[in-house]
């Protein structure tokens, strides 16, 4: 037998892969993948010459630049990675036209458990896998990310979430797939449905440390758990109080992304976040007194008039 044929085939090569939304999230894992030697294009609004994550042991630089023309000739590539916030699809919808071609991988890394049908549109012959991000990172003032937690992504155990495996193997952005998605999708749900709450006082996490808070969230989850359980999440009735629990954990001064939005004066994910609760407490036939309140109020700190 001859040395060829004793030979280990070689592993797959990493997917190229495109960043659309270089902002926290974006910035995270542009550099857990360049950090890994794969270092991805950067597609967003702004030009910048290179992103900046803050991480405990120092500073990694991504080069760029960050790209701003979908219409100037840019190849397709295998994995594009989508980490606007659901309120900035639309506008990102030419590079996911100028980035995908059929078969091309769409991971969406965004709140809520509406990816696959806010995006499926946009990228059709495309396979969109969902993502929940496990990661507080903040914007600093200058434009740097602080990344303030070990970074972990959850994905559907299904085939096409191979490419997002792939892409992020041995980088310190660990990828972990659930047989059971929905229910890990609508947990994070829930926890971002409390920080909503956060918008609305101004207030970081510290606030979770008052009784008349806590209480309030209380009865908040326990109204959005009974809407995730009629959407097939299977999750257990310890589940608010350990949300309350971690936020009251966190650095008091960590804030949640939809907080960050509202002091930027930009537009709130009221909908995703807070509003997916009334439309399918709706649906199912569930009261919702206390979301009937925060989201029109939330809408309110995000739309206006006023």
């Amino acid at each position: 037998m001859s040395q060829h044929e004793l030979s280990e085939p070689a592993p797959p090569s990493p997917p190229s892969v495109a960043i659309v939304g270089p902002g926290a999230i974006g910035t995270t894992v542009a550099a857990a993948l360049h950090e890994a030697g794969r270092t991805p294009m950067l597609c967003g609004r702004t030009a910048r010459s290179q992103l900046e994550l803050q991480i405990n042991e120092g500073l990694i630089v991504v080069p760029g630049p960050v790209q701003i023309d979908p219409a100037q000739d840019i190849p397709s590539v295998e994995l594009v990675i989508v980490a606007v916030k659901s309120t900035q699809v639309e506008g990102a919808a030419p590079w996911l036209s100028t980035l995908c071609h059929p078969g091309t991988v769409v991971c969406v890394l965004q709140n809520g458990v509406e990816q696959q049908s806010t995006i499926a549109p946009y990228v059709p012959g495309c396979s969109v896998v969902p993502a929940v991000v496990w990661f507080p990172a903040q914007t600093r003032p200058d434009g740097s990310v602080w990344l303030r937690g070990q970074p972990h992504l959850t994905v559907p155990d299904a085939p096409a979430a191979h490419a997002v495996i792939e892409a992020f193997a041995g980088t310190r952005c660990a990828v972990e797939t659930a047989v059971d998605f929905t229910s890990v999708a609508w947990r994070k749900l829930l926890q971002n449905a409390a920080a909503g709450l956060m918008a609305l006082t101004g207030r970081r996490s510290g606030m979770f440390s008052r009784a008349d808070i806590g209480q309030l969230s209380l009865h908040y989850l326990h109204e959005c758990l009974a809407v995730a359980r009629a959407e097939g999440a299977n999750l257990g009735d310890d589940v608010p109080q350990a949300i309350i629990d971690s936020f009251r954990a966190h650095p008091p001064d960590l804030a949640s992304s939809i907080l960050t939005d509202r002091e930027a004066g930009r537009p709130l994910e009221w909908d995703t976040r807070n509003g997916v609760i009334v439309r399918r407490g709706r649906a199912h036939g569930l009261p919702t007194p206390i979301s009937d309140v925060v989201v029109p109020l939330l809408a309110a700190t995000s739309d206006g008039p006023g």
